[in-house]
């Protein structure tokens, strides 16, 4: 291996790509999308593109740089949280997806204004995903931008404004389309560029596989002190992560904007379970490669005698920059590039269709905004979000976040799964009603607001549960609370029929 760090010819292939990207995603767009073409493309991407962008999506530099680095300083249990796929994907395919394709959905949150005929609830549950993305989007720029100075020496800041200016252009130009092929594209590139890596690595390891066969059966895979199972949700347990990340990853895939945003571009209930079976394979096939390539990293560095003291997320960078062939770091550069630009696009272009179509549409009464109006407003929406993510980005520069990955999990636990209780509460009953949904909000953010800042922290419960406490509380107190008003008010809910899963049981 070369060792000679990032060169000059790294450099051009890491622009080349940057060029690529730049125009890709609006040539495959063909024409400017305005209207609702913008918000869900036009109905001509096919479901495997649609498929690698839900997993490019999900697959940010997050995932991309931290779970080696978990591999790396720890053991695999953290590989249990991507399984939760095997949790979350059969429940959204046999629960939420017939009933998101059956009503023709404009975004996640057109769902429970339907469901409950409540527009409030829609604004609501709109602005806690704006939210939350803004917050995703900002970790996205701020991870590879670190990384990356860190193994180039170029400036960090520059690094931020190109990421978050490249994001911006083909978000604001080519709406949903142009980011669906830009994902399609740049998910390739992390599939190839990842797998490439862990070959050359494994062949730079004295006993190549059999070694990292030998390092998981020693207590790599899982340490001694890690337990399987624990009845208590205060533990990390292999059991709490799987169950926990199952959680995290559903509540993404039914309440997340930027998610189901490629659910609406279409209504084919078998299209979108191949999207959906698809991204898993991909999902868990490359989280194992990652967790390979980490393992594959520990023993490294440890036979050259220098993996202690090393930052767990940037062992993988270090490596990429230090270790491969001239030309080949350049396209793992690109792929962590690839990672970031993926997520951060669609990041942007979700919050711009969910701030036009779930505020703008709500708040228009009287009609004023046609589909080309909102999509003017979703593109300056884009920009301002945009530029708002690389100022926090800079700022999250002087910070310090130990380990991305588990950061981000609890993350979502605490914002995403207080609204995935009020969606389930939608689709798992017929008696849910917008009181109960606000009093579902209302009961589990208190909830998770106390286990977070209130509970001393040595009694804590683990980030993994953080999801799974905040949907049960949002559905059980969104049920009783819409069971008592009912009985008090005398009023039953209004609704669309097949709103909810159980009205698929009619005959």
């Amino acid at each position: 291996m070369s060792g000679q760090g990032f060169t000059w010819i790294d450099l051009v292939i890491l622009i080349v790509y940057l060029i690529f990207v730049l125009f890709f995603g609006n040539y495959f767009a063909k024409k400017e999308m305005i209207g609702k073409e913008f918000f869900k493309s036009d109905g001509t991407v096919p479901w495997y593109v649609t498929s690698v962008s839900i997993f490019a999506t999900l697959l940010s530099p997050i995932s991309f740089l931290s779970l080696p680095g978990n591999s790396f300083g720890g053991t695999w249990i953290l590989w249990f949280a991507q399984l939760g796929m095997i949790i979350a994907i059969p429940i959204a395919i046999a629960f939420f997806l017939p009933v998101f394709a059956k009503l023709d959905i404009d975004t996640a949150y057109d769902y429970l204004e339907r469901r409950f005929d409540n527009r409030g609830l829609r604004v609501v549950s709109a602005i806690i995903f704006i939210i939350y993305q803004i917050g995703r989007m900002s970790i996205i720029i701020y991870l590879p931008s670190i990384t990356l100075a860190e193994l180039t020496g170029l400036n960090v800041n520059i690094l931020i404004i190109a990421m978050g200016a490249i994001a911006i252009f083909y978000s604001y130009t080519g709406g949903l389309k142009s980011v669906l092929f830009s994902d399609f594209v740049q998910g390739i590139i992390v599939l190839v560029g990842v797998t490439l890596s862990l070959i050359i690595l494994i062949n730079g390891i004295d006993g190549g596989v059999g070694t990292i066969a030998e390092t998981l059966a020693d207590g790599k895979f899982i340490a001694p002190d890690e337990q399987w199972f624990s009845p208590t949700i205060f533990e990390d347990t292999v059991f709490l992560v799987f169950v926990g990340a199952g959680m995290n990853t559903l509540t993404q895939y039914i309440s997340s904007q930027d998610i189901v945003q490629r659910f609406t571009t279409t209504t084919n209930t078998k299209e979108l379970t191949k999207m959906m079976l698809t991204n898993g394979a991909l999902s868990l096939f490359i989280a194992t490669i990652l967790f390979l390539i980490g393992t594959g990293l520990f023993i490294f560095y440890g036979q050259a005698g220098i993996a202690s003291g090393m930052d767990q997320d940037l062992a993988y960078g270090y490596f990429i920059a230090y270790q491969l062939p001239i030309g080949v770091t350049g396209v793992l550069l690109a792929a962590i590039f690839a990672a970031s630009q993926s997520t951060l696009s669609t990041g942007l272009n979700s919050v711009a269709t969910s701030v036009a179509l779930d505020i703008v549409e709500v708040f228009d009464t009287k009609g004023k905004y046609d589909y080309k109006s909102k999509t003017k407003i979703a593109r300056g929406v884009t920009i301002v979000v945009g530029l708002f993510a690389i100022v926090v980005s800079m700022i999250m520069v002087q910070s310090n976040i130990v380990s991305a990955y588990e950061w981000f999990n609890g993350f979502v636990g605490l914002v995403l799964g207080v609204l995935g209780g009020v969606f389930a509460l939608g689709i798992f009953t017929k008696r849910g009603n917008a009181v109960g949904a606000y009093i579902g909000f209302l009961v589990s953010a208190i909830v998770m607001i106390i286990i977070e800042f209130v509970i001393p922290e040595e009694i804590n419960i683990s980030i993994w549960a953080n999801s799974l406490v905040s949907i049960i509380v949002a559905f059980v107190a969104g049920y009783l609370g819409s069971v008592i008003y009912s009985a008090v008010s005398s009023k039953d809910s209004k609704r669309e029929d097949y709103s909810s899963i159980l009205d698929f049981n009619k005959n």
